[in-house]
C-alpha cells in the first residue's frame, strides 16, 4: 500500500495530503474540547470552517471566537499555518527535526509545492522557510501584542496576538475577536493596520522572492522572477489603493489596508458589505489575481498576470515579449494563458452554481464570494454564514481548487505523460 501511494504523481500526493489535513481538522473541531459550551458546531461548518483555515483563506461560516474554545481556536491556527506553509513542508520539516534524512519523493513533493525549478538545496529551502516564518510571526505577535493588550487581559492579549500573526503572515482572513467584527474595531489604528500589511505583504511575495532579496539586498542583483513579483505587487498596491479611495468613503489608511488585503489575506476594517459595486469590482480584480507563487496566498498569481500583461504589450508594439532586459519564453505565455482560461473557467461554473443554489442574492454577491474562495481571500459581503449546506460545500471545493492550483488538481490525474506528437500547423483566424 505504502509504495503504491509512492508511485502516485506529486500532484495527486499534495492534494491527498491537504485533504486528509482538512478532514482531520474537520474532526478535531467537532470535539466538545473544541466548542464552546453555548455553542453549536454542525459537520458542515467544522468541514467550512478547517478547508478556509488549510486553504487560508478565512471565509468562516461561524465565529471563530465565538464558537470554539481556545484549544479549538488553537486548532485552527495549527491549520492555517500547516496551510500556508504547505504540508510537504511542514512533513519535511518534521523529518528534519528528527534528524532523518529526506529522500528524493520527499524533494520532488517540496518541488512542486514551492514551485522551484531545481532540486538543488531543497533542504536548506525548507530550513530557512520555517525559520522566515517564525521570525516574522513572532515579530507580528510581539508588536500585535502592544495594540492588543490595551484592551484585554495580557494572556487573552497574547493569545489574540499569536493567533493575528499567524494569520496575518499566512495571508489567512481569520480573526479571533468575536461577534464577527474582524478589525473594525481597529480601522483607525495606524500601528495594527501596518503590522497586519507588512506580514501579509511579506507573506504574498513569495518564500523563494524573499530569500532573494535577503541574499541580494539590490534590485538590480535579484532575480527577474523576483523583480516581477516585487515590481507587479508594488503596483497593484498602488493603483488598488487609488481606485478604492476613489470609489470609497474610506480613508487613505483603509484603501491601503484593503489593496493589501485583497491579495488573498481577506482581513478588513470596514463593513465590505456596505462597499459600491465599483469598489468590490476593484476588490474582485485584486483578489482573482491574488500573491506571487511560492508564497502563502491564491489567485492566479502576479507573475501569471504580468506575462500576460507583456504578451499583450508585444502583440501591439510587434517586439519580443520581454522584461528587465530578458525574453519571456513562448511555453510561459502558455502556462500563464492556461492558468487564467482555467481559473476563469472554476469563477464562471462556481459563480453559476451559487446563482442556482442561492437565488436571494444579488450577481455581484456570488461573484465576490466565489473570487473571494478561488483567491483564498476571505473577505465576504456577510452572507457567508447565512448560505445554504449546498452553497457551502461549493464554497468549500472552490476554496480547495484554489488553494491547490488549475494546474495542479490537473497535474494529480497524470500518471504518464502522453508522447510529444508534433502536427502540421495550420492559421486560425483570431479577433
Amino acid at each position: 500500500m505504502i509504495k503504491r501511494i509512492k508511485k502516485q504523481p506529486p500532484g495527486r500526493l499534495i492534494t491527498m495530503g491537504f485533504a486528509l489535513v482538512i478532514l482531520f481538522g474537520a474532526l478535531l473541531l467537532l470535539l466538545p474540547v473544541s466548542v464552546r459550551e453555548d455553542a453549536v458546531v454542525t459537520p458542515i461548518d467544522a468541514l467550512f470552517t478547517s478547508t478556509s483555515a488549510v486553504c487560508v483563506t478565512g471565509l468562516i461560516a461561524i465565529d471563530t471566537a465565538d464558537h470554539f474554545t481556545a484549544f479549538g481556536q488553537g486548532v485552527v491556527a495549527a491549520l492555517i499555518q500547516v496551510g500556508g506553509l504547505g504540508v510537504t513542508s511542514v512533513g519535511v520539516g518534521l523529518i528534519i527535526a528528527m534528524g532523518k534524512r529526506v529522500g528524493f519523493k520527499s524533494r520532488v513533493l517540496i518541488r512542486e509545492a514551492l514551485n522551484t525549478d531545481s532540486y538543488k538545496g531543497i533542504v536548506k529551502i525548507v530550513k530557512a522557510v520555517l525559520l522566515m516564518t517564525l521570525c516574522f510571526e513572532g515579530a507580528g505577535a510581539l508588536l500585535s501584542f502592544l495594540v492588543f493588550v490595551q484592551d484585554y487581559p495580557p494572556v487573552h492579549a497574547l493569545g489574540i496576538s499569536v493567533f493575528h500573526s499567524i494569520a496575518a503572515f499566512n495571508n489567512s482572513g481569520f480573526d479571533v475577536l468575536g461577534n464577527l467584527q474582524n478589525l473594525i474595531p481597529y480601522q483607525n489604528d495606524i500601528l495594527l493596520n501596518l503590522i497586519t500589511c507588512v506580514l501579509i505583504i511579506f507573506g504574498g511575495l513569495g518564500f523563494l522572492v524573499i530569500l532573494d532579496i535577503i541574499k541580494k539586498r539590490s534590485f538590480k542583483k535579484l532575480s527577474m522572477h523576483s523583480k516581477v513579483v516585487i515590481t507587479t505587487t508594488v503596483t497593484l498596491l498602488a493603483v488598488g489603493t487609488l481606485l478604492l479611495k476613489a470609489t470609497e468613503d474610506i480613508t487613505w489608511l483603509g484603501a491601503f489596508f484593503h489593496s493589501v488585503s485583497a491579495r488573498t489575506a481577506g482581513f478588513s476594517t470596514y463593513p465590505i458589505g456596505s462597499f459600491s459595486n465599483a469598489g468590490l469590482f476593484v476588490l474582485c480584480i485584486l483578489m482573482f489575481i491574488g500573491a506571487s507563487p511560492g508564497s502563502t496566498g491564491g489567485g492566479i498569481k502576479t507573475s501569471t498576470f504580468f506575462v500576460l500583461f507583456q504578451s499583450a504589450r508585444s502583440m501591439f508594439s510587434k517586439k519580443q515579449i520581454a522584461a528587465f532586459k530578458r525574453g519571456i519564453s513562448g511555453k510561459t505565455v502558455a502556462t500563464a494563458s492556461s492558468i487564467t482560461i482555467l481559473s476563469l473557467g472554476v469563477v464562471c461554473v462556481g459563480t453559476f452554481l451559487m446563482c442556482v443554489l442561492e437565488p436571494e442574492y444579488e450577481l455581484i454577491q456570488l461573484l465576490f464570494e466565489v473570487i473571494s474562495a478561488f483567491g483564498t481571500v476571505g473577505l465576504s459581503t456577510g452572507i457567508t454564514p447565512d448560505l445554504s449546506v449546498g452553497g457551502k460545500l461549493v464554497i468549500i471545493l472552490i476554496m480547495f481548487i484554489g488553494r491547490l492550483g488549475a494546474m495542479t488538481l490537473i497535474s494529480m490525474w497524470i500518471d504518464h505523460p502522453e508522447p510529444n506528437v508534433h502536427y502540421t500547423e495550420e492559421t486560425i483566424t483570431i479577433g
